[in-house]
């Protein structure tokens, strides 16, 4: 410093005290410039009250030496205490300097730096808030100071401004927040700490709404919810559970949608406390904000859905994110479909415009706040109103939530109950939104059928709900029936009608317009058929899941479809099967459901009595399918107790090529024949004069059978039949009863038996040529 320069108004003696190394030499200087501003303002001699500030601060506070910047801190400290009450006129001219010195490298200086400041805020007090910003942006980088000395005094400094910004109605929060948004990034666990000290103070005044401002800060917020620091983690926890019980308090003043996505991020982190707190929050705000939430939908679910697969080490977060999903399926309503009204073709695409949807209200009975807001996941708000003012509808739209059920689902690795949660989403969207979700059905359908060889009996149940509904759904109706049919389908549509018979048992093929498989039983709808095909179709390229799952799977869709158009649509499919061992073993399988099963009793007895014309059509298309299997189509002739075409089957048996498969299907028939499902047939055993072919045609499989269980099984209950004698009488051909299924004009068994001859003749070509590639083991029975 330059020892001639003229520093007036601050004499010789000060400026040297200034600059010496000495701390009490400088307090002496100090004091002299404090008793020395005193007078200025006493005098009100505002312009030299300046010039002190003006040369500290350049002269001295800004210089190159240590001492001399030391020296003008302590001597601006000096001019606001002098200043008092006045020091907010010139507290900029204070505060820059001081502020400077913050990021000087010595350490001893940045403390002094400290001192002075606090006491340049003391005095001014309230004065300050217009420049707490530069304020809290030097004090949050002290925060972070490698010195205990420095760290220590910006404690103090900090203390300090927290006690004026609490008792102050006057601080400019607008102005704040995006110096803390700013700030609320930094990765040092000094500086997060102070961050987070000052959200508890702001949030603590009356005074402040810092609700209002949460989606600026609240991804900040759980980023630090992941800090190394024990301590740091708690005190954020404590921020949000403060900020959650506000949002509980006051829901109608919570911008819900611009925080939805923060959420969703940190909802999918790996961190299981910022997992398990984001998660409480999204469960709190679909519970809270109600249909504002839908637009959010397809995210939230990705978040949610992996979750739900989580064991028990993650047991808190599997239950809140079971919660979550459970609120949101439920917001969606009947309300939320398209209006039952015919569509243009142009509509009927996978990917329509979200702004062509027509937008519904939801009812507002079950308490569930509505909001505005566009599709998707876009960056649009909406922010519930307050009680009592008109609330905007909500479009739901199905495109995002469609591609990550379907995403989820495609997902092998994708844990049991997720998948599960999946089905379950898309139930409820067929049941709630059916005309929006046929949009999407062509795309969903393969993942669908896929999903059948699931290893989980759970998924496969609620898979086969979802396509049961498909198929059932009135929504599915289409006028263009040939839109649904992919390539994969090796029949055209109208062949995927299942057709009716006429009372000759001739195969008809209805019109285009009616899709009705049998007058009946329900209509279903394209995607009936289509499912039946597609199934078979798997059934045929998975063996295993033909074997282990397909009778499960059967009987399950028995249960949730109707069992004879089931029935009737696959043996009319199985008719045109060009794999004819498939063809074989598909129609065994139908027919021990058929035989077996306690959800095909209604079935059974339909057939049984063949009284109707509809049951007589049923029983020639299941026959003509049957055929595929000689010993089964003797099984559902003694069911439909035409027992005389039974026999006349059996006589045809000589001509046909028989092998251990072959008879070990006649052994399970005499099987079948002991248990309870055949009760009747064996107690018309008695009636001899009546059912004369019966006893022929179990005579008949008698003389098949080599002498095995079987054998010693049926030759003893034949020989339980009372008066075999009258067996080869000419009386009882011409007495059979009316009852007697054979002499029925309504079925042409002729014709029937012609057609079982073509098959089997069929089979045998096929086998025959098996043999010659020599990809085919011959199994025929040594004799």
């Amino acid at each position: 410093m330059n020892p001639e320069k003229d520093f007036a108004p601050l004499t010789p003696n000060i400026v040297r005290a200034l600059n010496d190394k000495l701390y009490e030499k400088r307090k002496v200087a100090a004091l002299e410039i404090e008793k020395l501003v005193r007078e200025f303002v006493a005098q009100n001699n505002t312009m030299q009250i300046k010039h002190v500030i003006q040369t500290l601060s350049q002269e001295f506070a800004l210089s190159q030496h240590p001492h001399s910047r030391k020296g003008g801190l302590i001597g601006l400290a000096a001019c606001s205490i002098a200043l008092g009450k006045d020091s907010g006129l010139y507290l900029k001219e204070l505060i820059e300097p001081v502020l400077t010195c913050f990021n000087d490298a010595d350490s001893r200086l940045r403390y002094y730096a400290c001192e002075a400041l606090y006491n340049i805020v003391k005095v001014a007090r309230g004065a300050v808030l217009p420049h707490f910003n530069v304020l809290f942006d030097g004090l949050s980088k002290l925060a972070a100071d490698p010195d205990p000395n420095v760290k220590s005094g910006s404690e103090l400094l900090d203390r300090l401004l927290k006690d004026i910004v609490t008792e102050s109605n006057k601080f400019d929060l607008v102005g704040f927040i995006p110096l803390l948004r700013e700030r609320i990034y930094s990765n040092n666990q000094y500086a997060r700490q102070f961050i987070i000290s000052w959200i508890l103070v702001l949030e603590s005044v009356p005074d402040i709404n810092l609700l209002d401002y949460l989606p600026e800060i609240l991804d900040g917020l759980f980023q630090i919810l992941g800090d190394n620091g024990k301590e740091i983690r708690k005190m954020c926890e404590v921020v949000l559970g403060e900020f959650l019980k506000e949002i509980k308090k006051n829901p109608s003043s919570v911008k819900f949608a611009e925080m939805a996505n923060i959420l969703v991020i940190h909802c999918q982190t790996t961190d299981d406390l910022i997992q398990l707190t984001a998660m409480c929050w999204m469960r709190e705000f679909i519970q809270l904000a109600g249909r504002v939430m839908l637009p959010y939908s397809s995210g939230i679910l990705t978040a949610v859905l992996p979750c739900l697969a989580y064991d028990d080490r993650k047991k808190s977060i599997k239950e809140v994110a079971n919660v979550c999903n459970q609120s949101l399926m439920k917001l969606v309503t009947p309300e939320d479909d398209e209006p039952d009204e015919p569509k243009p073709v142009a509509q009927k695409q996978a990917d329509p415009n979200p702004d062509d949807s027509l937008a519904k209200q939801e009812g507002t009975g079950s308490g569930g706040p509505d909001g505005s807001c566009d599709s998707g996941l876009s960056g649009s708000t909406s922010v519930l109103s307050p009680a009592g003012t008109e609330r905007a509808p909500v479009t739901l739209h199905l495109d995002g939530i469609v591609q990550v059920l379907n995403c989820h689902l495609s997902d092998m690795a994708i844990g049991m109950m997720t998948r599960i949660a999946v089905l379950k989403w898309l139930y409820h969207l067929y049941i709630k939104t059916p005309r929006k979700m046929f949009r999407h059905t062509d795309s969903l359908f393969p993942i669908l059928l896929q999903t059948l060889s699931d290893e989980s009996d759970e998924v496969i149940l609620k898979d086969l709900e979802v396509l049961a509904e498909i198929a059932s759904s009135p929504a599915g109706q289409t006028e263009d029936p040939g839109a649904i049919d992919g390539p994969d389908l090796r029949v055209s549509h109208s062949e995927l009608q299942v057709p009716t018979l006429s009372r000759a048992g001739l195969l008809t093929t209805p019109s285009t317009k009616g899709l009705e498989c049998s007058p009946s039983t329900p209509t279903m709808n394209c995607y009936f058929y289509k499912f039946m095909i597609n199934l078979l179709q798997r059934f045929s390229s998975e063996r295993k899941l033909l074997d282990v799952r397909g009778a499960f799977i059967i009987r399950q869709l028995c249960l949730l479809l109707n069992a004879e158009n089931i029935f009737h649509s696959m043996a009319d499919i199985l008719l045109r099967e060009e794999d004819l061992k498939f063809a074989s073993t598909m129609v065994h399988t139908l027919n021990t459901i058929l035989l077996t099963s306690t959800e095909l009793f209604q079935l059974r007895n339909q057939l049984k009595d063949l009284k109707t014309p509809e049951s007589q059509n049923l029983f020639c298309c299941l026959y003509r399918s049957w055929c595929h299997n000689p010993v089964t189509t003797v099984s559902l002739c003694f069911l439909t107790q035409n027992y005389r075409h039974a026999y006349d089957l059996i006589q045809k048996f000589g001509d046909l090529e028989v092998t251990v498969d072959f008879l070990t299907e006649v052994d399970k028939l005499v099987q079948l024949i002991e248990c309870p499902i055949f009760t009747y047939l064996r107690l018309q055993l008695l009636d001899v004069k009546n059912n004369p072919y019966l006893i022929k045609a179990l005579y008949g499989l008698l003389m098949l059978l080599p002498q095995s269980s079987a054998f010693q099984l049926l030759s003893h209950r034949l020989q339980c039949v009372p008066n075999p004698e009258l067996l080869q009488t000419e009386d009882s051909l011409k007495a059979a009863p009316k009852s007697q299924k054979a002499d029925s004009p309504s079925i042409d068994y002729a014709e029937l038996l012609q057609h079982f001859e073509k098959v089997q003749k069929k089979h045998l070509e096929v086998r025959h040529q098996r043999s010659g590639r020599g990809d085919h083991l011959d199994r025929r029975v040594v004799l």
